[in-house]
């Protein structure tokens, strides 16, 4: 039986961060199993980071942070709903506490995420690929039950929240493509422990209510998402497989189908080098960031991703077309959202 025709984009997530994480990026672009990174600009090693890709023409994108360390734009001169006492963003759950509390100022997070536009064109010469979110936040709404709100520089048709703001941010800076971290079926997959996949489903939570705010302002992103359920030690051949195979599933044998592969490759990083501006984290440091580049750079995962017909692809080679403009973008808004029993 015919499969459906998968072209798959790998991206490496938080280039920049380190020189090691970089080395292993960049080893992994150069033998083909990585075919697009995302640049964090507030990073360690960002200026370097972007000299590699210039000299290896890699596809290169911004990885917006609003998470970790500390700020480009001009929160880092003063007081900022963004940051900590100690002029740090305020962590993965910090940040997104804040944003569902109502703390934080939309109008901060759009001069930021614009610094780092303007920092990334500052580095490569040239605008990102795409734009996506370092631990997501680029998905994230204003604040669970809000009513729409009236903030200066947005959009009142809609309500306010991060991603609106990322939308017209991206819009504005002639962005075409961004991710979508709705990854299939990612609540059974039963080999993730319980915190890990009760976020991967509230991240496909936030991911499907910033579908109307992207398409609005003319985003783009492939038809599926794949790399929550095969982070770090989680990554096999086996896993990604199968995280495929449930993105193709109700897929009419013979479409084309458009998947982009979230990866975080590298050497591990070795304190105190690297982080962005408060040293590396343990995620950095574990070896499971040289497990993922062993998995994407063995003969294994790449022989079977031609069994199965997948051909790798970078962004700017898809014609992508949005989410909900037929049967194809419907089929990847039907992931199992609620996480399963432990």
């Amino acid at each position: 039986m015919a499969r459906p025709r998968v072209r798959l984009v790998v991206t490496a997530d938080d280039f920049g961060y380190c020189p090691r994480r970089d080395e292993g990026i960049v080893e992994a672009f150069l033998v083909g199993a990585v075919t697009s990174v995302s640049l964090l600009v507030n990073g360690a090693t960002a200026e370097s980071a972007a000299e590699l890709a210039r000299r290896h023409s890699i596809p290169t994108g911004l990885h917006a942070n609003l998470s970790e360390g500390r700020p480009v734009g001009p929160a880092c001169h003063g007081a900022s709903s963004l940051l900590g006492p100690e002029g740090f963003f305020l962590g993965k759950m910090g940040f997104r506490e804040a944003v569902a509390a109502g703390d934080v100022a939309l109008p901060q997070v759009r001069e930021e995420l614009e610094a780092q536009l303007s920092r990334f064109r500052e580095l490569l010469g040239r605008d990102p690929t795409h734009v996506d979110g370092h631990q997501h936040v680029h998905v994230l709404p204003g604040g669970r039950c809000a009513p729409p709100r009236r903030v200066a520089g947005l959009d009142s048709s809609l309500p306010a929240g991060v991603c609106q703001v990322f939308a017209e941010a991206l819009q504005a800076y002639g962005v075409r493509f961004t991710r979508l971290p709705l990854e299939r079926g990612v609540g059974g997959c039963a080999w993730l422990e319980a915190p890990a996949r009760a976020f991967a489903c509230a991240v496909g939570r936030d991911a499907r209510a910033a579908v109307d705010s992207f398409s609005r302002h003319g985003l783009r992103w492939t038809d599926a998402f794949v790399g929550l359920s095969t982070c770090g030690r989680h990554m096999s051949a086996h896993r990604v497989s199968g995280a495929l195979a449930r993105a193709l599933e109700s897929v009419p044998a013979g479409h084309a189908l458009t998947v982009e592969l979230m990866a975080h490759p590298g050497y591990p990083s070795v304190p105190p080098a690297g982080g962005c501006g408060e040293g590396p984290d343990a995620f950095s440091c574990s070896w499971e960031r040289l497990h993922e580049l062993r998995v994407l750079t063995a003969p294994t995962l790449r022989a079977r991703l031609a069994q199965d017909g997948v051909q790798l692809c970078a962004l700017d080679d898809l014609d992508s077309k949005r989410l909900g403009e037929g049967a194809l973008g419907e089929a990847t808004l039907e992931p199992s959202l609620q996480p399963s029993s432990p």
